[in-house]
């Protein structure tokens, strides 16, 4: 059975000067204010619709990524991901870049690379994305001892 997700948004006035709200369906944050200013300023505080893209993207790609080192036999003690949703007004969304730690034991760094890798092709926001955002990775593996 399909797993369905919901928000809710709503807008007043035009893009420029308007504003909005949205609220996610199971409660785990408070509704927040959107604006043209808190999308195209980063600097203005607020949220917008890719930094909302960037949490998904992060938090699929560290899903994805566990996954596949645990379907491998790799238990990964700890996995820090960032993504980056990059936002060009007039052209829209152009890339999202995932830059991931991992902290693994006896896992090689060249291992660690192409698992990441795997988990950039196969999570699902990545595919959601993919052919129409260029998407990055940087990945790094912590040396354990």
């Amino acid at each position: 059975m399909a797993a369905i997700s919901r928000a809710d948004a709503t807008w007043e006035g035009d893009l420029m000067h308007g504003k909005g709200r949205v609220k996610v369906a199971s409660g785990t944050f408070n509704e927040f204010p959107v604006t043209w200013a808190h999308r195209a300023d980063r600097t203005q505080g607020g949220t917008s619709p890719e930094e909302l893209i960037a949490a998904a993207h992060a938090a699929c790609y560290s899903m994805a990524l566990s996954n596949g080192l645990a379907k491998a036999g790799h238990d990964p003690e700890r996995l820090t991901t960032t993504a980056e949703v990059e936002f060009v007004p007039g052209k829209g969304i152009v890339s999202s870049t995932i830059t991931v730690r991992g902290h693994i034991h006896g896992l090689s760094a060249e291992d660690f690379e192409k698992f990441a890798e795997e988990a950039k092709d196969g999570c699902p926001v990545s595919q959601a994305l993919k052919g129409n955002v260029e998407l990055r990775l940087k990945s790094e593996l912590d040396h354990v001892h």
